[in-house]
């Protein structure tokens, strides 16, 4: 089979089917929405005319081209999108030719001559772990053809092998050869057009503002104007629900189509693999740049951010077990579904991409297998990859304000300050994750003669017992979007839970049967928990060390009962202060910042308490600690003189998001210090 042969699945022709029919149902109420405001607009010109030739004078005649100008301003809204012009911004980008890229080039030439489509009219390089199909798009496009745009990610490079690469490129080029691509410049373009006359109107505002401000006469039917461009933007909204929930659904078919013809080129298996590393690379990308985030006060940066992008990623995967070849990991799709444990399944009608999982097994039902699973690193496919990888460096960080010149840290400086802090943000391996999204348990009725039962601390942390809490944390969460289903709230109505489907009206009965699913799990996790707390009970008896274990239990519970009273503090006033982004009177905003008054005392006080806790000594930094001070110097005043004082909101803000990170930090540690106390139990118990 060929794979001029691959067919369309009935599921992918429906949803082509119904995004022409939704992109046809725009234009057909656009039209309508435009004969009315040409027709309101012939009427009220009609009826200005009238009224002044009927009743000469100077209020007829104001009143006149009050009349005639609100016709006139509804057709000026619905036809403004047109003198918008828009550019896409490619800042970010490097574009690469044959002449630098010969391998790269000759790569896509085998593609596109296999899948039997287009050369890309440009192929650009960004810095992200990312790669996409893009074109120039604009209103004349969707009439006329249009080339598109190749984009590959050096991140998605940096962690991929040579194989994998053509896999993804095959994919993209999959998207090439499909004939719907043109339906995306249409949605494109009506997305453009809706979001034009939804949002786009600060321009047209002012306009209709001063024209307002001539005449009283002139402001009554703005006023009129205003009220009916406010019904066709809410249909406009309608219609944007229409058509985008329609597309993303072929959208979805689409990567399926695209995956089965990146198969037929390379087998599923590379495929299968770089989607199921892509998040893992994702997740370390992020985590480098946070790095240097970090220390941009410190005037560090890094010639080349990628060869540390590949250690984070090899260090993750060390963290977790998975097996690597050559350097790159692979990922099984187990791990991906290791924290979500949901049974509940709402098809999510905004994605225009389905599950990695979905299209991995999508990907295995093909049974195409090449012998071809070679991990040659992907990067050496450049003539010069290490100026590549500079070169993408420097772009990352051009727009990096810094204090002064910065200086650069090699490899090896990375390395260590990164697991010093990768290190002291984690809790001890040999928990394997359990106490990640929950607090260790202390209990006082336990028999002591159980102390001679004890569990192996293995089986303890096994990965059953991880997978017990997160399952636990799935049914909580999948009962709280059932009650929300329920009561409407949550405007679903089918859903499939555990493989079966159901409609809201089943969603009474289901909650019992789930509740009982959770009381069950729970008491399986409070059973380990119990042999956990008899497990390091018994350790701390053989050492003598069980009034510091005790106390180290005790301090925890202490804070943690006080944590979330502490933590309501800043969810109270952060939402208190949302007002600060809208628009509102005056005396509304004076009123809203004298009710968060009391408030801000108790915040002071809270930072004052936190300033002077020992719990929170080694993470107060002197710029931490002048930033808290400085709020506490005085009352801050906010507005005045009809305008907010963005300096002192900024310094409200500060404070407030700090004393949000250091409560957190504070918790984060304090249980860390349990835990690794008890490590140090098991790790002395060995010894001896």
């Amino acid at each position: 089979m060929s794979i001029s042969q691959i067919q369309p699945s009935l599921e992918f022709k429906s949803q082509a089917k119904k995004a022409i029919f939704s992109i046809v149902f725009f234009a057909i109420a656009y039209a309508l929405l435009l004969t009315f405001a040409v027709g309101l607009t012939v009427l009220c010109i009609y009826a200005g005319i009238y009224l002044v030739t009927a009743l000469p004078g100077l209020v007829t005649l104001a009143l006149g081209i009050g009349v005639a100008s609100s016709g006139l301003f509804i057709l000026m809204f619905l036809l403004k999108f047109i003198f918008k012009s828009h550019t896409i911004d490619r800042s970010h980008l490097v574009e690469i030719n044959r002449k630098d890229e010969p391998e790269l080039f000759s790569m896509i030439e085998e593609i596109v001559t296999e899948v039997g489509t287009d050369f890309p009219k440009k192929v650009y390089l960004s810095g992200d772990v990312n790669a996409s199909v893009f074109y120039d798009s604009s209103f004349w496009s969707m009439f006329f053809p249009i080339r598109k745009n190749l984009q590959i990610g050096l991140g998605l490079i940096n962690t991929i092998s040579k194989i994998e690469l053509k896999a993804i490129l095959a994919h993209e080029f999959g998207h090439f050869s499909q004939k719907t691509m043109k339906l995306g410049s249409y949605v494109y373009n009506v997305n453009h057009v809706i979001y034009n006359l939804l949002y786009d109107n600060d321009s047209y505002d002012n306009l209709i503002q001063k024209w307002a401000n001539i005449s009283s006469y002139f402001s009554i039917f703005v006023v009129v104007a205003v009220k009916i461009i406010a019904a066709i933007q809410w249909c406009l909204r309608k219609l944007y629900d229409v058509v985008n929930r329609n597309y993303l659904g072929l959208s979805r078919e689409m990567e399926f189509q695209a995956d089965e013809i990146a198969a037929y080129i390379t087998g599923y298996k590379p495929l299968a693999n770089a989607l199921l590393r892509m998040s893992l690379s994702e997740h370390a990308f992020n985590s480098v740049l946070s790095f240097y985030d970090e220390r941009v006060e410190q005037n560090v940066k890094t010639n080349n951010i990628y060869r540390e992008h590949l250690y984070v990623v090899q260090l993750l995967a060390n963290r977790s077990n998975i097996p690597q070849t050559n350097g790159l990991p692979l990922v099984p799709l187990e791990e991906l579904n290791r924290y979500n444990k949901s049974k509940l399944v709402i098809e999510d009608q905004w994605s225009s991409h389905p599950s990695t999982e979905d299209r991995v097994e999508k990907l295995k039902l093909t049974g195409i297998e090449f012998n071809n699973e070679e991990f040659i690193p992907a990067m050496n496919i450049f003539k010069n990859s290490s100026f590549i990888e500079e070169t993408m460096t420097n772009k990352i960080f051009s727009n990096v304000k810094y204090p002064s010149e910065p200086s650069l840290i090699d490899i090896n400086e990375f390395k260590t300050q990164f697991q010093n802090d990768f290190y002291s943000n984690s809790f001890p391996e040999i928990f394997n994750g359990y106490y990640d999204s929950k607090s260790p348990k202390r209990y006082n009725s336990i028999p002591l003669d159980s102390l001679e039962n004890t569990v192996p601390i293995e089986s303890l942390f096994s990965d059953y017992n991880v997978g017990l809490i997160y399952k636990e944390i799935a049914i909580r969460n999948d009962i709280e979007v059932l009650k929300q289903i329920n009561d409407k709230s949550l405007k679903i109505k089918t859903f499939d839970y555990d493989g079966k489907k159901y409609s809201r009206k089943e969603v009474k009965s289901l909650l019992p049967k789930i509740q009982n699913d959770l009381k069950s799990l729970n008491d399986k996790i409070e059973l380990n928990d119990k042999a956990i707390y008899l497990f390091f009970n018994k350790l701390s008896k053989e050492q003598n060390t069980t009034s510091h274990l005790i106390s180290l239990y005790e301090e925890f519970e202490i804070f943690d009962k006080e944590f979330d009273t502490k933590y309501e503090l800043y969810t109270q006033l952060s939402g208190l202060l949302n007002f600060t982004y809208e628009t509102l009177p005056f005396e509304k905003i004076l009123e809203n910042f004298q009710h968060i008054k009391p408030i801000e005392e108790k915040l002071k006080n809270a930072i004052k308490d936190l300033l002077t806790s020992k719990h929170y000594k080694e993470e107060i930094t002197p710029e931490l600690k002048e930033k808290l001070e400085l709020y506490l110097s005085k009352n801050w005043e906010y507005f005045g003189r009809e305008k907010y004082l963005d300096y002192n909101l900024t310094v409200l803000f500060t404070a407030l998001n700090n004393y949000a990170y250091l409560l957190s930090r504070g918790y984060f540690l304090i249980k860390k210090n349990l835990l690794t106390y008890q490590l140090d139990l098991v790790t002395r118990s060995m010894i001896t």
